[in-house]
């Protein structure tokens, strides 16, 4: 018989702490990973694929920013396997400074004018050491807040994570607005660089408030009594393997995030369209501003009417919204696209942004609940990474099919409807029975001892 727990209470000032610590490390890991987004759709195609004609620079540009998507689920099985092994913590830390390391060399990297073929393989290296530390953040992170969390609060505190998410992509787009506005040859030559170098300024704020952090209750706990999983994803297998499919359907749900961040701003920028590259950028900055107070919002009606009707929302709200949203840009009408964009992504897309980090985390039990959030979110952002490299081909040779990338985004988002509709509700289970399926030890297990 399992050992009977203990009361869990986190030290005063540690949720708070692990709120902070995980938006902190979600803004830097997004804003390097949106900066990147806002230059494979500006930049890239002209810097890194220079000999190739425009659109397939694009095409080229674009798909680099999926393949840190297909290097996610790798670094989720090696990541969350020792998340769950060595705790929350040192993972947090560990990513942080990987992503920060592999931003920053991005800067520094030569121009195709430079170095050739070499240029884009090196690209191509520092994308994958990104993708591999994303795989491990969000999901150390929201394990941590999670079960540092006050029961009644978990949707809240958890969506700091998220909330980290928008602040680091409104930063990255902040930062991209003056230097997308330089002239285009200082631009080409210098200026895209600058954005990359300014994350070790994030990353240092983020690596000293993470390593004063505090292990979670419920994993010190786990690790005391009954011990960790001696091969987590055995056991994630075995118990959990229907909530990893669950998250992975429901994680596609990003695809509306990276359609409407990478492709919609190369859609509106383009030859058929013309709008402003600038102009384009403050949709995007204020879509995430308000994101920023939405997301809590929806997450803190999470704790009282439960998980699985906000995230309904969000993600049957998003497929509707991103045809209003792609047909104002076909429109030209920049005050269009202005309401439009901040009402699908700041507020529509945010009720499932906010909530998943809650709805996921819940379904897993602490001794494999950042191997299961790992693996199955990454799966399904790895997709919804490349759905952008689909949508440049769907919209056809000229770029402009924007009622195809429509539905094309709407059929992503009916996945996740259905993995909500199937899952249970868990928002009222206490935090140390969440995801429990029996009170049998796992022979999986490892003993005290054995930590």
């Amino acid at each position: 018989m399992s050992v009977p727990a203990a009361p869990l209470d986190a030290p005063p000032g540690q949720p708070r702490k692990a709120a902070t610590a995980a938006w902190i490390g979600s803004a830097l890991e997004y804003y390097d990973f949106f900066i990147y987004g806002s230059a494979a759709a500006l930049i890239f195609p002209e810097v890194f694929f220079d000999e190739s004609d425009p659109a397939t620079a694009t095409l080229l540009s674009l798909a680099t920013f999926g393949v840190a998507y297909a290097a996610r689920p790798v670094g989720a099985l090696f990541l969350g396997h020792f998340g769950d092994k060595v705790g929350r913590k040192k993972i947090m830390v560990f990513t942080l400074i990987l992503m920060g390391l592999s931003t920053f060399l991005i800067g520094c990297l030569p121009t195709r004018d430079q170095v050739g073929t070499l240029a884009p393989v090196l690209l191509v290296l520092c994308r994958i050491l990104q993708g591999i530390s994303a795989a491990g953040e969000q999901a150390s992170a929201n394990s941590m807040s999670l079960e540092h969390a006050p029961p009644d609060k978990r949707g809240f505190f958890t969506s700091f994570t998220l909330s980290g998410t928008q602040g680091g992509q409104l930063l990255a787009t902040l930062v991209f607005i003056p230097v997308a506005a330089m002239p285009e040859d200082q631009l080409l030559a210098w200026g895209w660089r600058i954005p990359f170098w300014m994350s070790i300024a994030v990353a240092v704020v983020g690596y000293v408030i993470r390593r004063t952090l505090q292990e979670t209750p419920t994993f010190t706990q786990q690790a005391a009594t009954e011990g960790v999983a001696k091969m987590p994803l055995a056991v994630l297998m075995r118990e959990h393997w229907a909530d990893v499919l669950r998250v992975v359907a429901a994680a596609l749900v990003a695809s509306v995030s990276t359609i409407f961040t990478v492709w919609a701003l190369a859609y509106a920028t383009s030859d058929a369209v013309g709008m402003d590259r600038t102009s384009m950028l403050w949709v995007g900055a204020l879509a995430n501003l308000v994101a920023l107070g939405a997301i809590p919002l929806w997450a803190t009606l999470s704790d009282r009417i439960g998980r699985r009707p906000v995230f309904l929302i969000g993600a049957a709200g998003s497929g509707v919204m991103m045809f209003l949203y792609l047909w104002a840009i076909s429109t030209g009408s920049y005050p269009l696209v202005l309401v439009l964009g901040i009402v699908t992504f700041g507020v529509v897309y945010s009720a499932a942004n906010g909530v998943w980090p809650s709805f996921y985390g819940e379904m897993f039990s602490t001794r494999v609940r950042l191997s299961g959030m790992a693996i199955g979110t990454q799966i399904g952002f790895a997709i919804a990474g490349f759905a952008v490299t689909f949508a440049a081909q769907i919209a056809g040779p000229d770029g402009d099919d924007w009622l195809s990338v429509a539905l094309f985004t709407a059929a992503l988002c009916v996945p996740p409807v259905i993995a909500a509709l199937t899952a249970r509700e868990t928002h009222k289970i206490p935090t140390d029975q969440l995801g429990e399926r029996t009170d049998q030890k796992s022979p999986d297990i490892l003993t005290p001892s054995g930590v």
